[in-house]
């Protein structure tokens, strides 16, 4: 079996949704294990409303918990017993676990995979690489949206060639490497985005098919869309917030009269198949690109499918060989040492 360990207590939901999560994700694929990580005894309450294989389920004791008002360095370096160091802390001693998920503090997530896991060879700096639902029925993704405030355009390069090797692993056979930029024109942007088109258009190694808008993102057109973490988280949590609010005012709308709540019911299906194509967290989480085992970062909302799709999203990329694939494009691309 593949082995998986998972923050049972972190998230807003936990540890009902992280547990229920794990056994949505045991049910639909037997050749999986999931290690929770938490206190042991709310654990075994939530195990206990559920059937289930006790072969695939296993508990990892922690009796702390990492809150998202401390501050992330401190709290991985001094709170040993808490469920996220114990789960990076297995990951690391434990070489049957391939990848460890969490929806927990972002800091604290982020700052355990740059200094539990590290980087792997050759690799400047790990970035955070969600994945969004497109209008075409595909994903996009955006690499970075957090990790990295400040970005050299080496950065910028790898972070496109670690998110199309993600793409592959994804099943995209030539994914399309589009950089965030104020207009499309190749000269569009600052001095940094300049050079950073100038390195990614002559990069044999990834499909680059120029710059794009951010009003763009969702439209299909792209697989991965190369940014700062700054840019990038201000281009994610608008489009969530754009679709939540989009989702809020089509309900008002139907509420609003007797004629529109008459013509919902025949566009029902309708309305729950554009809700359902457009729900981030059915997409999976945000993966920490880089770093020497598989990082998966859940978003602090994320119910039990969210947490099965995050589960089997660790369970696709080992059987993948993301890493693997990282390794060999940074060969291919004349990368070999770490900065």
């Amino acid at each position: 079996m593949i082995k998986i360990v998972l923050d049972a207590m972190g998230g807003d939901n936990a540890p009902i949704e992280t547990v229920a999560g794990a056994i949505k994700a045991i049910s639909d694929n037997q050749d999986i294990h999931v290690v929770l990580s938490g206190k042991t005894d709310i654990i075994q309450n939530e195990l206990a409303k559920y059937k289930y294989n006790e072969e695939q389920i296993s508990i990892l004791d922690a009796t702390d918990v990492i809150t998202n008002d401390e501050s992330p360095t401190m709290a991985i370096k001094t709170k040993k017993d808490s469920s996220l160091v114990k789960a990076f802390d297995l990951a690391l001693s434990d070489e049957n676990v391939v990848g460890l998920i969490s929806a927990g503090s972002t800091g604290a997530v982020l700052t355990g995979g740059f200094l539990k896991f590290g980087r792997m060879k050759g690799i400047f700096r790990p970035a955070l690489c969600p994945v969004m639902p497109t209008i075409t029925g595909g994903t996009v993704s955006i690499c970075d949206c957090g990790a990295n405030m400040d970005c050299k355009p080496e950065y910028l390069e790898q972070f496109a060639v670690m998110g199309s090797a993600y793409h592959k692993v994804l099943g995209k056979e030539n994914p399309r490497v589009a950089l965030l930029n104020v207009g499309t024109e190749d000269h569009k942007g600052d001095t940094r985005a300049k050079e950073t088109f100038d390195l990614l258009k002559n990069n044999k190694n990834i499909n680059f098919v120029g710059n794009m808008e951010a009003r763009d993102t969702l439209n299909g057109e792209y697989d991965v869309i190369v940014t700062d973490g700054f840019a990038g988280n201000v281009l994610l949590k608008s489009m969530e917030g754009t679709l939540k609010s989009f989702l809020k005012v089509l309900k008002s709308e139907i509420k609003a009269s007797k004629s529109s709540k008459f013509g919902y019911l025949f566009m029902r299906k309708t309305f729950n198949n554009i809700k359902q194509k457009f729900d981030y967290n059915l997409a999976g989480g945000a993966v920490l690109l880089g770093c020497k085992k598989l990082l998966v970062k859940s978003h602090g909302s994320s119910t039990a499918d969210s947490f099965a799709v995050c589960i089997e999203q660790i369970y696709n990329m080992h059987k993948g060989d993301l890493i693997g694939k990282i390794t060999d494009a940074l060969a291919n691309n004349g990368v070999v040492e770490n900065e």
